[in-house]
């Protein structure tokens, strides 16, 4: 009767666990088809905003927009920003609730662990310097202790007879022979040890003393170790670096291992949010398209930046839109944007919200008008957490977790940090130097 309420219980449990499970997958579909559809209003907002700002910069270009058409032009275009806004805000905060909840919420007990648990390295050494120290301490009680317990045993165990005096004196004669014999090797085989495993000098207790000993020899062992142990970092493994490009004369970049380096730090964008972000990866990335197309044109000939701008000064190309030159300007104000964050994550900050806003507000700004202002400050509230983003820059799983991996991280970004920063500060000089710097506001 027991058993039967025991799986009368058992089976309700189920039901109810899948039970949950179907209401949530269910929320879940419904969640993401109101995504989509949130997705595909905010597209339309989108093209009636671009619409409607070709439409005014035509209207004003050709001089046909009058002050009323002006004033309902402005209000329709404000409506559809606010709209825009909105939309994106919702559709933020319905993607948050919808994969947040999946994300953190934790597995049930029956679930398999999403990673194996690795034991960790401390723990091995100590156990196996206790099991050696268990081993002196167990050898040293038997040399104290165990001759003196045989030798009772061993004078219990002799016959003793009172009318043969004779007899008697002999059997403990052998005794005390047996007895001296076992002393006097039990006492060399402790000396050669303690000469052999401990210093002369020691306490009383000589056995718990080589035990702590033994015990913090080998965690300053293992401390050393880990010390010395080399880690591998994200930059570190990068496949072209800044720090590797070599200048030609005149302090000219190589056009090519340039741009290599710019691809190669696109995948910190995605480690910051692959959606979020989606929109700063995709200006990023077509800048650096848009460098390259004109490298290919005449690879012989366009071996450096500085030889792809002059050949847009010298066209009179370097103020047009979509050109190399200005595709440049913003690369390397979105170089600056990075370096700023990766200088405040090496520098302590563990907020990596505040790091972004601040990289930002130093950076790129000054050049983003209202709205682009307003869709990365909805983009900063989706930033991971210090702890997911340092993980998400580890080669090895649970690198993260030991010491040596942010000493490792900070000799890395010692070395990336100030080769990037010194490459941007060449193209500054140069755009200096032929005034192609622009305060213009998108």
């Amino acid at each position: 009767e027991e058993r039967q309420k025991w799986l009368v219980a058992l089976g309700s449990a189920k039901a109810c666990l899948m039970d949950r499970r179907m209401k949530k997958e269910k929320e879940y579909i419904e969640n993401m088809e109101t995504l989509k559809n949130k997705m595909s209003e905010l597209k339309t907002y989108c093209d009636c905003l671009i619409q409607h700002a070709n439409k005014m910069s035509e209207s004003a270009a050709a001089g046909t927009l009058y002050a009323e058409e002006k004033i309902d032009a402005k209000s329709l275009l404000k409506s559809t920003c606010k709209a825009f806004l909105k939309t994106l805000e919702e559709c933020m905060l319905m993607a948050n609730a919808t994969f947040a909840s999946e994300l953190f919420e934790p597995s049930p007990a029956e679930s398999p662990p999403v990673a194996p648990v690795k034991p960790m390295k401390a723990q091995h050494h100590a156990s196996s310097s206790h099991s050696k120290a268990e081993r002196h301490l167990e050898l040293n009680n038997n040399h104290e202790h165990g001759p003196g317990i045989e030798v009772v045993k061993c004078q219990e165990r002799i016959p003793v007879k009172d009318d043969d005096e004779q007899a008697d004196k002999l059997e403990s004669n052998n005794v005390e022979t047996i007895n001296d014999t076992y002393y006097e090797d039990a006492e060399s085989r402790r000396t050669s040890e303690d000469s052999s495993s401990m210093p002369e000098e020691r306490l009383p207790s000589g056995s718990l003393q080589l035990a702590a000993e033994m015990q913090d020899s080998v965690m300053l062992q293992e401390q050393e170790e880990e010390e010395e142990e080399e880690l591998e970092t994200f930059f570190s493994l990068m496949s072209h670096r800044f720090c590797d490009i070599r200048l030609e004369e005149d302090n000219f970049i190589p056009t090519e291992y340039f741009l290599e380096s710019c691809y190669a730090i696109v995948p910190v964008l995605d480690k910051l949010g692959p959606t979020v972000f989606a929109p700063v990866k995709m200006d990023f990335v077509g800048n650096i398209k848009k460098i390259n197309q004109k490298y290919i044109t005449d690879k012989e000939k366009f071996t450096t930046l500085q030889k792809i701008v002059l050949d847009d000064v010298e066209r009179h190309l370097a103020h047009i839109r979509n050109s190399a030159t200005e595709a440049l300007l913003w690369l390397k104000r979105g170089l600056k944007f990075l370096k700023e964050f990766l200088e405040e994550v090496k520098n302590g900050e563990m907020n990596i919200q505040e790091a972004l806003n601040n990289a930002y507000g130093r950076t790129l700004r000054q050049y983003h008008g209202w709205v682009v202002r307003g869709v990365f400050a909805l983009a900063l509230r989706a930033s991971p957490t210090y702890e997911n983003f340092i993980a998400a820059l580890t080669v090895n799983e649970g690198d993260e977790q030991k010491a040596s991996f942010y000493r490792t991280m900070q000799r890395d970004l010692g070395i990336y940090l100030p080769a990037m920063e010194n490459l941007l500060v060449i193209l500054d000089d140069f755009y200096d130097q032929y005034n192609l710097e622009s305060e213009e506001v998108v």
